[in-house]
């Protein structure tokens, strides 16, 4: 099961993010694996700042920073704004984690290898991903107090459509023993669309509803996401920022 989940909303009926965690553990049994994001989409050029990071850099400060960013390092590296749960899923004894620099999943459960082994470094969120891998799996996507645009399922998607739209990215990786910049060109990801995607897909039908304390939550088969994604991308998409 993929989850996205924001412990804020759900209240005061948790102690905490491991309450969330085993409870999510104790949904899907011994046999079940829970997954979650793990980005780092500030582990970017300085120059992007403004939308990995929230904040613009000054020019003269670039390659500064650009000289002094650590590496990715899967067993280490925190995520970035994924929230409480990701990271306590993260750091949950057993946990494995993709080592993708940007774009990581952290798995916990009896199929966690097999989820997060193998994620291509020039690959996002598509097929060589964990998404791929739970997509192949007929996995649940539960969104626990999140809206629908962090849902992650439809990024998969993007890749799907004939000759999606693709750009430059560039993260700090250890290659070899050292610390090197990394450039590679993937699809260009955008959700600016994603949350009037998800209402569209929730009139249709087939997402279940429910409340965890105070936070609303939905469940649904990410394969029926990732078709529904697919062929509204496939009908045409607003501009999108490069």
């Amino acid at each position: 099961m993929l989850v996205h989940a924001s412990l804020r909303t759900v209240g005061p009926v948790v102690a905490g993010a491991g309450d969330v965690v085993r409870a999510l553990l104790d949904a899907v049994g011994p046999r079940g694996t829970v997954v979650v994001p793990t980005y780092t989409a500030g582990n970017s050029d300085p120059s992007r700042w403004a939308f990995t990071r929230g904040r613009a850099v000054p020019r003269w400060q670039r390659a500064w920073l650009r000289a002094r960013m650590p590496a990715f390092d899967p067993a280490t590296t925190p995520s970035q704004r994924m929230g409480a749960v990701a990271e306590a899923v993260r750091t949950w004894p057993g946990a494995r984690r993709s080592d993708h620099p940007q774009t990581s999943f952290a798995a916990v459960g009896a199929h966690a290898d097999d989820v997060v082994d193998g994620h291509a470094r020039d690959c996002h969120l598509g097929p060589a991903s964990p998404l791929g891998r739970l997509h192949d799996r007929d996995a649940q996507v539960l969104l626990l107090g999140v809206p629908w645009a962090v849902c992650s399922a439809f990024h998969l998607a993007e890749y799907l459509v004939p000759d999606p739209p693709t750009r430059d990215y560039e993260c700090v990786v250890r290659d070899g023993g050292r610390r090197a910049w990394y450039r590679y060109r993937d699809v260009l990801l955008d959700d600016g669309d994603f949350q009037q995607l998800g209402e569209a897909m929730e009139e249709d039908g087939g997402v279940r509803r429910a409340r965890v304390g105070e936070a609303v939550t939905r469940l649904f088969p990410i394969r029926d996401a990732v078709a529904f994604a697919s062929g509204r991308f496939a009908a045409g998409r607003p501009a999108q920022r490069r």
